[in-house]
């Protein structure tokens, strides 16, 4: 059988009611409410409950469901053992996927995979992260990891536990405003990958680790990191219009433009541009912020690419002082949520998900022994 779109580009594998794209007109929704919605009048926890269950909460359910990731933040002990061992050793995904993994041999229900105790589980991997991926990089940078603060949201908590202060209201407010844009996008990579495994019925925890895995490639996750390379590089305005025909020239990529799926402008990055504009404005610095809008123009003018998620991404994470090791494990944090929506629609309607290849190889050989070889 010959399957001509490449990397099964167009080819539709799932039923989904999770996440709806157009991606002609520009437009994102999860469970029919549109991103920009979502973004300018919800939370990330309540963003995370509508994926999982495909409503809003009331008040009395955000209230439960908030207290169910405050009293999950903490991780066992032997987490900060492991992390000792390997997070100098590593890259942050890479611990980030090592640690996550680790988690399932504390998790109280191990080895009950009902539709609750997966929600449990679901809500123990989004809590818990933050604190990992935290935690790790204090520990890889010689310092101690810092314990939730129960008075924090999840993104309030995750900056506070980088360093140790409290973050201001506007800090909090984008970094969970970048939280829900990145908390979902249909069949992405990595949560292919997490379906896939899903499908075998085997558990979350292995589901997410492999999605982990996807995530750390530079055409996936890794994207954002590599914007701000490319800003940092360019260094000035001056310096956009030259800088990016040499990177046409040799061809290179030009992170954070186009997208497989959108035809226009990716919806999130407009949220994010206006997002990373009032961040230069409160911080008194907006150099990063213009030398970006410049080099979106530019690639507008000489290629036609509109930036994605990844582009105003990096300017949002670089200004909220997350270190640019960390841009691929806030996605993942972000995306655990996803992921765990498409897990948990996944086994409720579960077939093993099993494509064909189209063999382009030799038709037929004959043996020959090794002594006539």
């Amino acid at each position: 059988m010959s399957i001509k779109p490449s990397g099964l580009r167009g080819i539709e594998v799932a039923d989904s009611s999770i996440c709806f794209i157009d991606g002609e007109k520009g437009v994102l929704r999860y469970y029919g409410y549109p991103i920009q919605e979502l973004a300018e009048q919800s939370s990330f926890e309540e963003s995370v409950y509508l994926l999982w269950n495909g409503n809003l909460p009331t008040k009395s359910e955000l209230t439960t469901f908030e207290g169910q990731l405050l009293e999950e933040r903490f991780v066992p002990d032997y987490t900060w053992v492991v992390a000792e061992e390997i997070s100098r050793k590593m890259l942050p995904m890479d611990a980030m996927r090592t640690l996550v993994s680790g988690l399932s041999g504390d998790d109280p229900d191990d080895g009950n995979d009902t539709v609750e105790a997966n929600k449990r589980k679901a809500s123990r991997l989004l809590a818990k992260t933050p604190t990992l991926v935290a935690g790790a990089y204090r520990i890889a940078q010689g310092k101690s990891p810092i314990p939730p603060n129960d008075g924090l949201n999840l993104a309030g908590n995750f900056l506070y536990m980088l360093t140790g202060e409290q973050p201001t209201a506007t800090a909090i407010r984008a970094l969970d405003v970048a939280l829900i844009l990145h908390a979902e996008h249909e069949l992405n990579a990595s949560t292919f990958a997490a379906r896939v495994i899903a499908a075998t019925l085997t558990d979350m925890y292995s589901a997410v680790t492999g999605a982990i895995g996807a995530l750390k490639g530079p055409l996936h996750g890794g994207a954002n990191a590599a914007a701000l390379q490319m800003l940092q590089d360019i260094g000035t305005i001056d310096r956009v219009e030259s800088e990016i025909q040499a990177r046409l020239d040799r061809r290179d990529l030009i992170m954070g433009f186009g997208h497989a799926v959108y035809k226009t402008i990716d919806p999130r990055a407009l949220v994010l541009k206006q997002m990373a504009a009032q961040l230069g404005e409160d911080n008194g610095d907006s150099t990063l912020y213009e030398l970006s809008v410049k080099v979106e123009e530019v690639v507008m003018k000489k290629k036609e690419l509109n930036p994605n998620v990844d582009f105003y991404s990096a300017s949002v994470y670089s200004d909220l002082m997350i270190p640019v090791e960390l841009f691929t494990p806030v996605f993942g944090i972000s995306r655990m949520s996803g992921w765990a929506a498409h897990i948990l629609e996944q086994i409720s309607n579960n077939r093993i998900i099993r494509p064909r290849t189209n063999y382009v190889g030799k038709e037929q050989q004959e043996y020959q022994s090794l002594s006539g070889r």
